[in-house]
């Protein structure tokens, strides 16, 4: 625990019934948020888990079902805040991906471009403009986090709609943070691999864990990282500590990034 630097603060999470979501709605509670909202896209019962590591730490829990996707479910999450008067941190971590090999290009179609956009690009873009009037009603600069990929800056990952969908997120990041300074911060966390049931759901759990042995073996500091392990640098760019900090891409991958060409413009 980092200590009170989240005192108070009204927080949503999109997609926090598991994995990185979860771990970031259970750290600012850690560090003493006042209330979370919780976005989940179907399994209430992993929300509800999140709701109660989140409350064990004191704050108050606010459970709401959508699909980022859908401007309406997103107007719907924002607006679960409404009774605390502000929202002072969002954080974009909704995604989704497909798995295919990216030399295979019959094996994504059109449709996998537009859900993988609809989910990772359009929903966060509609989740900030839903939630626009009350982050700019927190007493600081409101702050948003996009949950974004190593796949957006390097072009690898679980496949090439997945990558385009993370790379146009850390483009918007730029775009909104010009557009909404100095009442709203933006900023993008770019993950490499992250240990969590995702890649056992999309791969098969022995695929999964041969990704796993490899990124403890070939990443630089020998790590396959735990939701936990990137949630601390997420909740920075939202944190007071980050208040000069906004259009930024923050890189944790535990040194991925480091076996590819120099990164000119990240």
């Amino acid at each position: 625990m980092a200590g009170d630097d989240f005192k108070d603060f009204v927080v949503v999470v999109t997609g926090a019934s598991t994995g990185l979501g979860r771990a970031i709605a259970v750290e600012v509670a850690s560090r003493g948020a006042a209330a979370v909202v919780i976005n989940y896209a179907s399994n209430r019962a992993d929300a509800e888990e999140t709701a109660r590591k989140v409350e064990a730490h004191g704050a108050k829990t606010v459970l709401v079902q959508g699909d980022v996707a859908k401007d309406e479910d997103c107007r719907r999450i924002a607006a679960a805040a409404e009774p605390f008067g502000r929202i002072d941190a969002l954080f974009n971590n909704a995604g989704t991906t497909t798995f295919a090999a990216h030399g295979d290009l019959d094996a994504v179609s059109a449709e996998d471009f537009l859900r993988l956009y609809g989910v990772n690009v359009v929903g966060a873009f509609q989740m900030v403009r839903a939630a626009r009037a009350l982050l700019e009603a927190a007493p600081q600069p409101g702050a948003v986090v996009n949950t974004a990929s190593i796949a957006g800056v390097t072009g690898i990952g679980s496949s090439v709609p997945y990558a385009a969908s993370k790379g146009a997120l850390n483009t918007m990041t730029l775009s909104l943070a010009r557009a909404l300074a100095p009442k709203i911060r933006v900023n993008a966390v770019c993950p490499g691999f992250i240990d969590t049931p995702w890649f056992g759901k999309g791969m098969g759990e022995q695929a999964a864990e041969r990704v796993r042995a490899n990124a403890a073996n070939t990443t630089p500091l020998k790590v396959a990282s735990t939701p936990e392990d990137i949630a601390v640098s997420t909740v920075f760019l939202a944190s007071p500590h980050s208040r000069h900090v906004t259009g930024e891409t923050l890189i944790v991958d535990a040194g991925t990034h480091l076996g590819f060409a120099a990164l000119v413009a990240r």
